[in-house]
This record gives C-alpha cells, sequence and structure tokens, in this order.
C-alpha cells in the first residue's frame, strides 16, 4: 500500500489506539501514540494529533484529557458497554450449559475485545469454564440462525432429532425420519435452549431441546397452528411446565411453610395467589403440567412442601414417592 495510503488511515488508527490500550487509570500520552503511527509506516506531527482527538470527539468518542501524577495523556472515557456490563455478560456466557466450552472461550475473546486490555485482564480472571456442564452439540449456534430464520420467513422447518446412549453415541428419535414443525419462539428453561412449535399431524405445540437438533432446513411450506400460538401465553406456558416435561396440565394445589414464598414465586410467578393456612403456613392454587420433574420441586423441600389435590395428583406423588423408594429397599 502506498505511503499516502496509511496516511488516510492516521485518524482510524489513533481511535483503535485508544480503544485498545486507555482507559480511565491508564492515560496514552502523545508520544505513545505518535510510536503506534510510526509502527504502521504513518509519519506524524504532534500538532496533527490534537486535531485528530478533537475530531474524535466531535465524532462522539469520549476522550478526557488528564494530568495527575503519573497519569497523564488521553483516554476513553465512556463506551457502547462498561467494565460492569462486560462482567455480567462474560459470567452469562460461561455459565450458560449449551454453550460449549470452545465457543465459550471463543466468546469472551471477542467481549474482552470491548474493554481496554488493561479492563480485559480483569475479565480475563473471570474464566473459570473448564470443569462446568457444557453441551457436547458445536453446531447448536446455526441452529439458532437457522430456526430464526424459518421463523422470520413464516416457514416451518425440518430436522433429526436424537438422545444419547450409554456409549455417549446419538440414536435418533422418530426412527431416524424427520421432524417437521413450525416454528414459533425460542425458551430457556433449567439452563437449556428449546424451540417451541406446532406439529401439524399431533395438532399442538411441543417443545424440543435446540442441542439435541441436528441438520435444520427450512423448508418451501408455509407455517400453520398461528391460532394455536398466538393463544398460548409464553410466560405462562414456561412457568406451567417444569424442566419443560410434557404432561396433564391440572390445577394444583399445593402447602408450604412460609419461608418457602420466595422461592414459590420464583417458580410460580408473583401472580399466584397466596392463602394463609394457620401461623406457619400458605396455601396456592395453580396450573402445572404434572410430571415426574414437577414431583421433583416439590419433594425438593422435603417435609416442608406438601401436594394437597386434587386427588389424584396426590396418588401420583405417592406412586412417584413409591416407585423411588422402591429401589433403596425396605426401610430398617
Amino acid at each position: 500500500m502506498p505511503r499516502s495510503s496509511f496516511q488516510k488511515l492516521k485518524i482510524i488508527y489513533i481511535m483503535e489506539y485508544l480503544l485498545k490500550n486507555s482507559d480511565e487509570e491508564h492515560a496514552v500520552t502523545t508520544n505513545q501514540i505518535i510510536a503506534y503511527l510510526k509502527s504502521h509506516d504513518i509519519a506524524v506531527e504532534r500538532k496533527t494529533i490534537y486535531s485528530d482527538i478533537d475530531a474524535l470527539r466531535d465524532f462522539g468518542l469520549d476522550i478526557i484529557q488528564v494530568s495527575e501524577g503519573n497519569n497523564h495523556g488521553y483516554y476513553v472515557a465512556n463506551r457502547d458497554f462498561e467494565l460492569p456490563e462486560l462482567k455480567l455478560l462474560v459470567d452469562s456466557v460461561q455459565s450458560s450449559k449449551f454453550i460449549t466450552h470452545k465457543k465459550t472461550l471463543s466468546l469472551i475473546k471477542k467481549i474482552e475485545k470491548l474493554a481496554s486490555i488493561h479492563s480485559a485482564q480483569l475479565l480475563n480472571r473471570q474464566v473459570f469454564v473448564k470443569n462446568r456442564i457444557k453441551t457436547m452439540n458445536e453446531s447448536i449456534y446455526y441452529n439458532v440462525d437457522e430456526i430464526h430464520n424459518g421463523i422470520s420467513n413464516n416457514r416451518k422447518i425440518r430436522f433429526l432429532y436424537f438422545e444419547y446412549n450409554v456409549a455417549k453415541e446419538r440414536v435418533y428419535r422418530h426412527g431416524g425420519a424427520y421432524y417437521e414443525v413450525s416454528p414459533f419462539a425460542m425458551t430457556w428453561d433449567d439452563e437449556n435452549y428449546y424451540l417451541v412449535a406446532y406439529d401439524s399431524e399431533a395438532g399442538i405445540i411441543k417443545h424440543y431441546r435446540v442441542d439435541k437438533m441436528e441438520k435444520i432446513s427450512t423448508l418451501d411450506e408455509e407455517r400453520d397452528g398461528q391460532e394455536v400460538y398466538q393463544a398460548l401465553d409464553m410466560a405462562v406456558y414456561t412457568r406451567k411446565t417444569f424442566g419443560m416435561f410434557t404432561g396433564e396440565e391440572i390445577k394444583v394445589q399445593m402447602r408450604f411453610e412460609n419461608h418457602l414464598v420466595g422461592a414459590v414465586l420464583d417458580r410460580l410467578g408473583s401472580e399466584v395467589f397466596i392463602v394463609p393456612d394457620g401461623p406457619a403456613h400458605f396455601t396456592v392454587r395453580t396450573d402445572v403440567v404434572v410430571s415426574p420433574q414437577f414431583f421433583a420441586w416439590v419433594l425438593g423441600f422435603g417435609p416442608q412442601a406438601q401436594i394437597v389435590g386434587p386427588a389424584h395428583v396426590v396418588d401420583s406423588m405417592k406412586a412417584h414417592i413409591g416407585s423411588v423408594a422402591a429401589l433403596y429397599g425396605p426401610q430398617a
């Protein structure tokens, strides 16, 4: 590239250097900027640096000049993302089970580039991903993109759906045949990503683990089931469906000790009606999809929580407890 072409890039290199190397605790000097430009074969006079910085300010870059002790020069103050926001993004990425180890490290590296090199070191200290449980499906990012293509273009999608066997091999459901559904939404539950879609054959809304979907493609056929989906309140749907397990939706009454009110509101929503039941308990009645996962949630509270009714749900809970207890033999 001719020398004059490098000169045209001067102000861009100055902006890049400031964004990468400066923050409130680390101002960069004019001499440092000149040395950086020289490393890119750009000759510059000191006075032109001042005018370029003024131009960058006019452009909207928040450049502050300081002269305090050993910290003197220029730094970028307000950025698109502040350091606490970047830490939040890093925490979200590294704690997401559906993001693989490889993609986690890649995304964090990209997030670090939104901060100065000095702040990036603070983000790097937060990276503890080696022993986190992560998905084994590297194609999930392309899955999400293809699903959104189907949603935005009002088209059905097809895909293979699998489970893992004890040898960690993929075993395809539906006899290895493709599923064809109308995609409507993506939802997050228990650290997993799910597709919510309408199954035309069954005539109902179903959900599918995105990391267990493979070979997704968009079809030419338009989606159906819009009326069914529009009648569905997604917030209520995910609240009723424990662990996204399917089952019969029933209005269930439960009794809890008072100190569990926070846990109940977190799971069932703040709109649930709480009725005091004596000095130490309260009851709630709410619609839930009755499933083993729902029973497991109630049992997680031990004797501090109880399903009160209806009777057939209580009987199902007893049968569930009995089947689990049988695995451990009779009590001594």
